[in-house]
């Protein structure tokens, strides 16, 4: 068994990682991600202590399988693809996902890399990047002039500052010129309640970033174009959860303020 020892943001990993697992082993689960299993069988770590309830279990899950879904479809219109998983965990997306031509790269912390190569092996395909996002040095890995990129931002934005994202975008643009953008984000009032979340009291994560109207970030200039925001609350995977959270969803979602609270967002920076 490894010993996994994490802190903060970094921590936060683990939560969706064990979603994923125990999702796999029910009869009927929104997404199965049996990497996910083999991972926590070989993790030496207390996940009871991650306090995770099933809602929370069952909205991250969600998100994982709309943007495998998205991404999957982005990735099929062109052969000469580059993906860029930023704060990538142990996520196994670029297994899920399955595409033998795309170019992928997973971005993350380098303590959390050294632990990601214990399950994953780089091919010619596939690539293990060590670095911070903020930094900008990590970026000179990632080919320039493909016919089309894709950067996959999954759990990542609340925990930056909005500075940080505003270079972040600027600096890929930089590099890689235009580029399809899909994220998760809180709401600026969810943003601030989740801090009370007990799995994220439990790692130390401070979550700094939310947003109210999709069209802020047009504002921040870089030819950003907002095309499209997708709800948990309503989505073509409904019908894979149980009676009881289909009601749940449902209801939640005549309420906008609550159907708002997190979810995907998708852009496109034209360079």
């Amino acid at each position: 068994m490894d010993k996994i020892i994490l802190t903060k943001e970094k921590e936060t990993l683990l939560i969706p990682l064990f979603g994923k697992a125990k999702e796999s082993g029910k009869d009927s689960p929104i997404l199965i991600d049996r990497k996910a299993v083999e991972v926590i069988d070989q993790i030496d770590y207390d996940f009871s202590s991650l306090k995770i309830p099933e809602k929370t279990n069952i909205m991250m899950c969600l998100r994982a399988k709309l943007i495998d879904n998205y991404v999957k479809g982005f990735l099929e219109k062109e052969v000469e693809s580059v993906a860029l998983h930023l704060g990538c965990g142990l996520d196994s997306r670029h297994n899920r996902i399955g595409n033998r031509c795309v170019d992928w790269y997973d971005v993350d912390f380098e303590e959390v890399i050294d632990i990601r190569k214990l399950f994953f092996t780089e091919t010619e395909k596939y690539h293990l990047i060590g670095s911070s996002v903020t930094e900008s040095d990590w970026l000179k890995e990632i080919p320039a002039g493909k016919k089309q990129y894709i950067v996959i931002a999954e759990g990542l934005f609340m925990y930056l500052k909005e500075d940080e994202i505003k270079t972040l975008l600027s600096n890929l643009k930089e590099r890689i010129g235009s580029y399809t953008l899909i994220f998760d984000a809180f709401s600026v009032y969810a943003a601030k309640k989740v801090r009370n979340h007990p799995s994220i009291k439990k790692t130390g994560a401070v979550i700094q970033w939310g947003i109210d109207d999709p069209s802020e970030l047009t504002k921040w200039g870089m030819g950003i174009k907002f095309i499209k925001e997708q709800y948990f609350t309503s989505n073509e995977e409904m019908d894979n959860l149980n009676f009881g959270m289909r009601i749940a969803f449902g209801t939640a979602n005549l309420f906008p303020f609550v159907k708002k609270a997190q979810r995907l967002l998708i852009y496109k920076v034209s360079s």
